[in-house]
């Protein structure tokens, strides 16, 4: 990876085959309610797990913090990244703030993280996501949050015109179940969730990898809790000189699996294209050319 944030979680797993049984036991117990877990006491982290607390100084150390202390805070640092509001974003970075105009500084931002996530992504993966979400022989379901919701939205819009079987879902609890209901084993759920993540997007992956939906995640550089049930997660950069977090990336990546998805399947989308296009010749959607005698 170039560059790319490594979470506590990101070390805990590229070194788990060289731990201990001991120390796989607290690794296992700390990724089960990552980064909560990891955050009280040294007797309380070790009794979790069922292990020493000698083990859990030795673990830390191997990950290579200096110890316990420093372990919790960089697990505290990553809290704070994840559940700020856009009003402590804000605060936090304006002090700091170039006197550059803010679209040179929003632009360098962005760029910024397009480096850092396009150096992230492995495209053996990408790839597989996209023959995953374009296989019509899976239905596909799409869900966002709060603010993501729009993202899912605009995937969904040109999905649907791609391929059949594709469905935009609600995520209120009363909503979701019911899609939940109709779901096949191999069906494919994509998901978008940035920090302060929710709880309803969690419980949904969590219920979709239960009855076999296979999740394709949208998240930022910290992971969503959702990752460990998605088998692809793009884990982008999306800090930005805003209250709020940038969907810039996120994007990119998404229009770039609906042009390998297009692609990977142009017969058929033609087609499709072109039957929705004589639709649209039905309706008064959209301004006709004004024919010139």
């Amino acid at each position: 990876m170039n560059d790319v944030v490594k979470t506590v979680s990101d070390m805990i797993t590229a070194g788990y085959e060289s731990m201990t049984r001991a120390e796989k036991q607290l690794a296992n117990s700390l990724l089960d309610n990552y980064p909560v877990s990891g955050l009280g006491s040294i007797t309380t982290v070790a009794e979790a797990a069922g292990i020493s607390t000698p083990t859990v100084v030795r673990m830390v150390q191997k990950l290579g913090f200096k110890g316990f202390t420093d372990f919790q805070s960089r697990l505290h640092q990553e809290l704070e990244a994840t559940i700020s509001n856009p009003i402590t974003k804000h605060e936090r970075m304006a002090p700091n703030a170039p006197g550059a105009h803010i679209l040179n500084r929003f632009a360098d931002a962005v760029m910024n993280n397009m480096r850092q996530s396009l150096g992230a992504i492995d495209p053996a993966d990408f790839d597989a996501a996209a023959r995953l979400i374009g296989d019509r022989k899976r239905n596909v379901y799409l869900a966002g949050g709060r603010i993501t919701g729009a993202l899912a939205e605009y995937f969904f819009t040109h999905l649907q015109v791609i391929r059949p079987g594709v469905t935009r879902m609600s995520t209120s609890p009363s909503g979701w179940p019911h899609y939940v209901l109709n779901m096949n084993k191999g069906d494919v759920l994509i998901l978008f969730d940035i920090r302060r993540y929710e709880r309803e997007l969690e419980a949904l992956a969590r219920t979709a990898s239960e009855v076999g939906a296979e999740i394709v995640l949208f998240t930022d550089s910290w992971g969503s809790p959702i990752g460990k049930n998605a088998r692809h997660a793009f884990r982008l950069h999306i800090e930005a000189p805003s209250a709020w977090d940038s969907s810039v990336v996120t994007l990119l990546v998404v229009e770039a699996l609906i042009e390998a998805v297009q692609n990977a399947h142009w017969d058929k989308t033609r087609e499709r294209m072109s039957m929705l296009e004589n639709l649209f010749e039905t309706t008064p959607l959209f301004r006709r050319p004004v024919s010139r005698e």
